[in-house]
């Protein structure tokens, strides 16, 4: 055993115990961004549209590249295809948390999920 746990009483391990429980219950509470109740689609910076998260719809947004189509679910969203090389935007999946972003960088686009609890209140690029 080491010389440092021979010097921790039984009070020490309590607190480390509390403070271990208090640190995991405190992920769940704290790491989420709400329900979000909009999409916000963005070209260059400048809102092109916004549309809430109420009905099934599918958006083509023009861009330099190329059509990037939007895919709009109760609830959720996500960039359903994108001209550019890589597909990162393509890759983020659906999304359904306030404040949750995909960015279609080659292609300036992006799409940014809006709720009243939203973990971000602007994006720039």
């Amino acid at each position: 055993m080491t010389p440092w746990l021979t010097l921790l009483r039984p009070g020490d391990w309590l607190v480390a115990g509390v403070a271990s429980v208090v640190v995991a219950a405190s992920f769940p509470l704290l790491w989420h961004g709400g329900k979000a109740d909009q999409a916000v689609i963005r070209i260059d910076g400048r809102v092109f549209a916004e549309y809430p998260l109420d009905a099934a719809r599918r958006i083509d947004v023009p861009g330099p590249m190329g059509t990037t189509v939007i895919e709009i679910q109760p609830g959720r969203a996500r960039v359903f295809s994108d001209p550019g090389p890589r597909q990162y935007c393509v890759r983020q999946g659906w999304l359904s948390r306030g404040g949750a972003v995909a960015i279609c960088a080659p292609n300036h686009v992006s799409l940014m999920l809006t709720g009243r609890d939203a973990n971000y209140d602007s994006l720039n690029y």
